[in-house]
């Protein structure tokens, strides 16, 4: 008589099963899509572009004081909208408890001179320490004039 042997070895699976996470994988891609635009700061504005920015991480922070002006002059203190003749006092409001008086502001790179500098006044008024500009990095592929090119002069018929 004869005895059966079961092989259970032989019924393993050694293969790693990459669909779940996959699918995880996707939902969490889904995910940083739709909370990355909700995590800007402030309001939106074109930033005039340097080819060295300093870096300022304390600008990112929850705390932080954000001034934007926008193209039309239009002045804003966080996200509320604000007359730039009643910043002054929202600022002293807000570094009334505060030890780090630095506030950063964000002008949008048309925006008229004059508007930013009253902006600058009136932020320098409210008694702040520091006042971070910020700006944006240039694009390092961008097309620079040759340095060698010699300027075209007109010829005119005399």
């Amino acid at each position: 008589m004869a005895l059966n042997k079961r092989n259970e070895g032989a019924k393993v699976n050694s293969d790693i099963n990459v669909t779940p996470m996959v699918d995880v994988m996707l939902v969490l891609l889904i995910i940083f899509m739709v909370i990355t635009p909700m995590l800007q700061k402030g309001v939106s504005v074109d930033m005039a572009k340097v080819n060295s920015p300093e870096s300022m991480p304390d600008a990112d922070k929850e705390d932080a004081l954000l001034v934007a002006v926008q193209r039309d002059g239009t002045v804003f203190f966080g996200t509320d909208k604000i007359a730039v003749d009643q910043l002054t006092q929202k600022i002293k409001d807000r570094l009334a408890n505060k030890t780090d008086k630095r506030v950063f502001l964000k002008a949008d790179a048309r925006a008229k001179f004059g508007a930013v500098v009253e902006v600058v006044d009136n932020v320098r008024a409210a008694g702040v320490d520091q006042l971070g500009l910020l700006t944006d990095q240039k694009k390092s592929g961008a097309l620079a004039p040759p340095t060698n090119a010699v300027p075209s002069t007109p010829t005119g018929g005399q």
